[in-house]
């Protein structure tokens, strides 16, 4: 049976390389997995280009685990040799766009799904997530279907983390803040520098350093990324706008921060959104006992995924590595699929049955 859900799932993979599947333009690969799945006998639920299901004897009585990974792509960086969509395997290295972030990952949490698809009594109901808009943090990708998938007691994500255990992800918030001042001629003592002004609490972002520190993580980080303020030489700017990206750790909401931020700083502060959540799971959770016992180890994530949208525990866990997403020439290793079908398998076993 494994062997056979290996090479089904190569095959899948190939058909998903070959097909460009750039974020919201995912209806192609979305059909393809849409047509594996039900000449598999699964019932296939989708909402533009986002799929789910659930495991045959779904029962609603019981906890459900989502299992969501996803099919969408950067675009290909122009330090590509070969063409993206040219799934060759070659030395045990399996090319192409998507390969490792996130095609490994989200095949093999299919397969780990059809494995226990027909499983009766099981502790757990399944419900596998096959979803779009992942790459630009999208909301009509996983976003959209949540609501559609019932109460979930937890999560498995599935990107490229060598199969290690990612129990804390940062969140993300991108802030808008604007100084004000008057304009005044640049040549005389007059209007108000709002530059000058902006300079206070740019220094505030640099030094500041919160009271709770994550364990995994450590500080909140904080960094001014663009800066914009005047129209001339000789004019006084009368307000001066900056950026600031904020990583948030599991050790606060980013509503917290950003009401922190809001009582320290005299500029006004506008989040463009509060959405990119920070997530975690607790390291004695069963899922991650799980792993541990298979012998993966755990850390923190400062990469977002669309855990950042989840409102319940979750780990990140799959085959492929990290450093290899968005690169040139990526792929990832037939061993590691092979290595993920069979532990995701082997992890979700002491978990469900």
């Amino acid at each position: 049976m494994q062997k056979n859900l290996t090479e089904d799932s190569i095959s899948l993979l190939r058909r998903l390389i070959a097909t460009p599947s750039f974020s919201k333009e995912e209806d192609q690969t979305a059909h393809i997995l849409q047509i594996f799945l039900q000449d598999n006998g699964i019932k296939v639920n989708r909402l533009l280009n986002n799929l789910w299901m659930y495991n045959q004897y779904y029962d609603p009585a019981k906890p459900t685990i989502l299992l969501n990974s996803h099919h969408d792509t950067v675009k290909p960086n122009s330090g590509y040799t070969r063409d993206p969509f040219d799934a060759d395997i070659i030395d045990g290295r399996f090319y192409g766009l998507g390969s490792n972030d996130a095609g490994g990952a989200l095949i093999a949490l299919t397969a780990a799904f059809y494995h226990f698809y027909d499983f009766q009594d099981l502790k757990y109901n399944l419900c596998l997530a096959l979803s779009a808009e992942e790459e630009i943090s999208g909301h009509n990708g996983l976003e959209l279907i949540l609501p559609e998938l019932g109460e979930l007691d937890f999560a498995i994500v599935g990107e490229p983390t060598q199969m290690n255990l990612a129990i804390a992800e940062r969140g993300l918030m991108v802030l808008d803040c604007t100084t004000y001042g008057k304009a005044g001629h640049a040549a005389r003592e007059e209007g108000e520098n709002a530059f000058y002004k902006c300079l206070k609490d740019i220094e505030w972002f640099r030094t500041y350093r919160f009271d709770k520190v994550s364990e995994l993580f450590g500080q909140v980080k904080m960094s001014v990324t663009v800066i914009h303020a005047g129209s001339q030489h000789n004019v006084v700017p009368a307000s001066c706008t900056f950026t600031v990206d904020v990583r948030v750790t599991d050790a606060y909401t980013n509503q917290e921060v950003l009401e922190i931020i809001q009582q320290h700083v005299s500029c006004e502060v506008k989040a463009r959104s509060l959405r990119l959540k920070p997530s975690s799971i607790a390291k004695d959770h069963p899922i991650v006992k799980a792993g541990l016992a298979l012998g993966k180890t755990t850390y923190g994530s400062p990469t977002t995924s669309d855990q950042a949208i989840l409102s319940i525990p979750s780990v990140k866990v799959g085959p492929g590595d990290s450093s290899r997403s968005h690169t040139a020439d990526e792929f990832i290793y037939v061993d590691e699929i092979r290595e993920g079908i069979d532990l995701y398998i082997k992890m979700l076993e002491k978990v469900i049955i």
